[in-house]
């Protein structure tokens, strides 16, 4: 029996009495302390886990300073803090044992922008991509990139100091921040911002916090100096917490606490508001793709590429662009990056030019590419080819590649996973293929595997050993790498942390600063923090304090991980492998992942929070030694091991409050919208819809299911016999009495209308399958016939469309057969009814196997159902099973079908816009370029802008819960696109999708089938 799992911490009551007093005083944002949120609150995109007390969402800068007011008096002063954004930190830096201040939630506002004087003003949780679409309007744009850039946040850009691409030209965050707003462990407000040395020194002779803040810093900044200087790198990717160099102006005439504060990983204060310089944007831009034999070749060819006065150069290994190849991604790549021929590619250099006139750029690049050829001719460099691109569009997709290549190292194959924890080193770039080389020598006498990617302009480079953390000998080798990266960076003029801010790195600190340095730190962190509390344990500890730094040895994920047996982490890996990446925090509405996290923005409804949340549900399985395994295998191939009034008895208790965790992760399974974004979107592949079903089918072993739940589980066997009497049924559902029913009872509204005529009245002149008629046909016969693919909601509820295929199918020449029903099954999967799911495969499997052999296409018409046979049927059932059977959908079929010979009438439609549904769009990249491809035949454009989804997916947009969730999905990513088109030359793919446009428009539009049908 599925064990219930009781709280894992007693009640705190003085974190309970803070809860209340900050709501009573005045506190307008939200505060959570359930075991699931604090869970999803307790991993970043590093290797550690550290669980939080509670989480708060501060919804304005006031919120903040009420929260730090709050615990500034007994019998508060216990509590710690530590702010949050995106949680994209390789580090751990966000990570805390106390109260997480999440900022990324609610302040999201840019708040002021001067076009004249260059700045735009903007609350800490604005995200990196969020505020490059305010500004791009303007011609500007924040210029530190980051491969997050599409979730993390510009607070946690200031508290890391962070950079990326194109540093060497645009600098650090630290280079942009005019201004700060932020707020003291106590509450006070700290406004900083460039001043002159004689204003600093006044305000360092108050006698207030902020006075001895002045104080200390001013002292250390200037009675040092020289020993800063002396110990700070020379390095474009100077050092970050703290930055005590740059808080004094090199002519010391000038005094900008900010510098201190940026960098500071939330050690010192939280950024509320932050005022940015911005840069103008270069419309002109070329990119030069170039090709090596080797890695090191591509290093040690970076210093001539920076040379070329470039704007940025960067630099991948064979083993990203491999992954690259087998991910997404690349189908919008290859064409940019091809092989070159009788060569093998083993590293690519990526040189960016920027003007504002092409004529700017094209003697750079003229002169670049005109060196490169000699070189090619010569054979010199290692350099094999190159490719030229100035479309913008191109280039972003380019650099999409380079920034998924974190994610990408994360998905290789086996136990043994890259992972970051030395892996922002920066030397100079002079330094840079020397260092590369005795640090390959390091990790290849380890024996470990590795991936290579970063700014070679700028000395930078990611380096991610693969390693198992849940082997505790690897585990050590990890630290022993450490320790020698450290030295060797120091050898070569370098810093360990060249990009990531430290985190769990601080140990390291006192090496580095020496103690009479480090010391000069401890002194501005007692005087922003002498009682340690603002992420405890980061950078630096206060001068009196006996607290520890924390260490690359702190308490890893894995700590949890290897608590599950390892059969059953193996079964689970579509959720036991995410690594903590985030980009399923994607701010792009019109990115199809993740729906749920995007219309709520928490992050329990997001792949990487389901997947957080199911590792420690199995976790805590195990710890009471129950055998999931072997319990699902009994529920799918037997019987339920609990009784119906067991489970009457445990649900009563649920709904009387009793505690179990299963409901906390019910609870984010249930906002899941099963569209399966995650399953190719996600760069590790983390699956939830797989794991929800299985979670769904073990949880109501235990918990009685909704009545919701088995209507829609049924539908594939209720809609053939409703829709017998169809014109009945819809005035029915109409009925009040019977709407009630559905809506206050079952839990469902808007459903959708029986297609009155049927499909059979519709399609009652064309050939219904008999098997003894099939195999009669000859091979000429067979060659022009196509079967077409039945599932319950064209054929119950759209049947024209059906009607429509078959017309399209007689057309062009082919013979249509219309199979007989069979249900699919992933109605059943969806809600976990995996017993009958089985069931429904086998039977499904068998049938279309018996058809395969006469090597006719087998054709379905929604991507939804399609997919199930090819990705769900593996899942349920064996090899032998499944059989080879395989379902093409009409766009794959179409394909392979000449129209050029076929009268049409294209003069009808000379554009159509056509939305995808977001299933086809992530499992089937290249399904759009193939809809362009066959209307293209007829001179028919299509115009395919990108979409998110549409809000309905299934049945969860009819699910009552769902009704404001469906809606905002709707007008977030489809209302325009679908409002601003031509509604008559508007085509959309998936079924759901278009009930979803006819629920808000008052009218259904065409599948791009029935468009086609129309103009031939």
């Amino acid at each position: 029996m599925i064990a219930k799992l009781t709280k894992q911490v007693t009640s705190n009551e003085l974190l309970n009495k803070y809860i209340l007093v900050l709501n009573q005083n005045g506190f307008t944002g939200e505060t959570d302390t359930s075991y699931a949120t604090r869970l999803v609150n307790s991993t970043d995109n590093s290797i550690y886990q550290e669980v939080p007390q509670a989480v708060i969402y501060p919804k304005n800068p006031k919120d903040i300073q009420v929260a730090l007011q709050t615990a500034s008096s007994d019998p508060f002063l216990s509590l710690t803090f530590g702010p949050r954004g995106g949680g994209t930190g390789t580090n751990g830096q966000s990570l805390t044992p106390g109260i997480v201040i999440d900022l990324s939630k609610h302040m999201r506002e840019i708040l002021e922008i001067n076009v004249e004087e260059r700045w735009v003003k903007v609350q800490a949780g604005v995200i990196k991509d969020q505020l490059n679409d305010y500004l791009k309007p303007y011609g500007f744009f924040f210029s530190p990139d980051l491969s997050t850039s599409n979730r993390a946040t510009v607070g946690g850009m200031i508290n890391t100091d962070a950079s990326g691409q194109g540093s060497l030209v645009y600098g650090k965050t630290s280079d942009h921040v005019l201004a700060l707003t932020t707020y003291l462990v106590d509450g006070t407000e700290l406004n900083t911002a460039p001043m002159s040395i004689e204003k600093a020194k006044l305000l360092a002779e108050q006698d207030t916090k902020i006075g001895k803040i002045y104080k200390h810093v001013l002292e250390t900044c200037l009675e040092k100096r020289a020993l800063i200087l002396q110990k700070f790198p020379r390095l474009n990717r100077f050092l970050t917490g703290y930055d005590l160099e740059h808080t004094l102006s090199d002519d010391l005439q000038t005094f900008d606490l900010s510098r201190l504060i940026t960098g500071s990983e939330g050690s010192l204060g939280v950024v509320a508001t932050a005022k940015l310089n911005i840069t103008p944007i270069q419309p002109f831009k070329t990119l030069i793709n170039i090709k090596y034999d080797t890695f090191d070749s591509a290093l040690r060819n970076s210093p001539f590429l920076v040379s070329a006065n470039a704007t940025s150069v960067e630099t991948v290994d064979s083993k990203v662009l491999n992954l690259a190849r087998e991910d997404i991604i690349w189908h919008s790549v290859s064409n940019l990056i091809q092989d070159v021929p009788n060569k093998d590619m083993q590293g690519l250099n990526m040189v960016e030019f920027n003007g504002e006139t092409p004529e700017e750029i094209q003697t750079k690049v003229e002169s670049l590419c005109a060196k490169l050829d000699s070189m090619i001719e010569a054979k010199q460099a290692g350099i094999i080819g190159y490719q030229l691109t100035s479309d913008k569009s191109d280039i972003l997709k380019i650099y999409a590649m380079r920034k998924k290549s974190v994610g990408l190292l994360g998905n290789a194959k086996g136990s043994q996973k890259p992972i970051a924890f030395a892996e922002d080193t920066a030397v100079p770039p002079e330094n840079l293929a020397d260092y590369i080389v005795e640090f390959r020598e390091l990790l290849d006498s380890k024996g470990l595997n590795y991936g290579m990617f970063g700014h070679v302009d700028a000395g930078v480079l990611h380096v991610r050993p693969a390693l198992d953390m849940c082997d505790p000998e690897q585990e050590k080798m990890m630290r022993q790498i450490s320790d020698e990266v450290v030295s060797l960076t120091a050898k070569y003029g370098g810093l360990m942390w060249g990009e990531h801010g430290k985190g769990y790195r601080s140990e390291y600190g006192p090496t580095f600063f020496g103690e009479e340095l480090f010391n000069e730190l401890r002194k501005v962190k007692t005087a922003f923090d002498k009682d340690n509390r603002l992420n405890p344990g980061k950078i630096c500890t206060p001068l009196d304090s006996k607290a520890s730094l924390v260490s690359v040895d702190g308490q890893k994920r894995a700590w949890f991980d290897k608590q599950i047996d390892v059969t059953v982490r193996e079964s689970f890996d579509n959720a036991m492998t995410c690594n903590g990446n985030g980009l399923c925090y994607n701010y792009d509405e019109a990115s199809p992942m993740c729906p749920s996290y995007k219309v709520t923005k928490d992050r329990r409804y997001s792949p990487k929070g389901r997947a957080t949340l199911m590792k420690e549900w199995l976790r805590l399985q195990e710890n009471q030694s129950v055998n999931i395994l072997d319990i699902e295998k009994t529920l799918i191939d037997s019987e339920n091991d609990t009784t119906w009034w067991e489970r009457v008895v445990h649900t009563y208790k649920r709904n009387r409050g009793e505690y179990d965790f299963s409901h906390e992760v019910k609870e984010s399974m249930d906002e899941c919208l099963a569209c399966k974004a995650c399953t190719t979107a996600c760069p590790i592949k983390v699956d939830v819809p797989t794991f929800r079903s299985r979670f769904l089918n073990l949880y109501h072993s235990k918990y009685l299911r909704p009545i919701k739940d088995i209507f829609v589980a049924q539908v594939e066997h209720t809609a053939p016999l409703m829709a017998k009497a169809p014109k009945l049924v819809n005035a029915l559902v109409t009925f009040k009495p019977v709407s009630w029913i559905l809506k206050s009872v079952i839990g469902y509204v808007d459903t959708p209308e029986l297609s009155v005529p049927t499909l059979n009245n519709l399609v009652s002149d064309i050939n219904k399958f008999s098997m003894v008629e099939f195999s009669n046909l000859s091979d000429a016969e067979l060659a022009k016939t196509v079967l077409v693919v039945q599932d319950p909601f064209t054929t119950f509820y759209d049947a024209q469309l059906v009607a429509d295929f078959v017309s399209l199918i007689q057309k062009l020449g082919y013979t249509p057969y219309l199979l007989p029903f069979l249900p699919n099954g992933k109605p059943q999967h969806v809600k976990g009814f995996l017993k009958e799911f089985k069931t429904t495969a086998k039977n499904a499997a068998e049938f279309f196997n018996q058809l395969s052999d006469f090597n006719v296409p087998l054709v379905g018409l929604d991507a939804s159902l399609v997919m199930v046979y090819r990705d769900e049927y593996k899942g349920i059932l064996t090899e032998k099973e499944r059989g080879d059977f395989h379902v093409l959908l009409a766009h794959e079929w179409l394909e392979g079908i000449s129209l050029s010979d076929v009268q049409s009438k294209a003069h009808l439609k000379k554009q159509i816009t056509l939305l995808q549904h977001c299933t086809e769009t992530t499992a089937m990249p290249k399904s759009t370029n193939v809809w362009k491809a066959i209307f293209n035949t007829l001179d028919v454009e299509v115009k395919t802008p990108a979409t998110g989804c549409c809000g309905m997916a299934g049945t969860y947009g009819h699910e009552i819960q769902n009704q404001d969730n469906s809606r905002q999905l709707y007008e977030m990513s489809w209302q325009h696109h679908v409002q601003s088109a031509d509604f008559d030359s508007l085509a959309v793919t998936g079924f759901s999708c278009r009930c979803q446009v006819k629920r808000f428009e008052n009218s259904k539009p065409k599948h791009p089938i029935q468009i086609l049908n129309e103009i031939l």
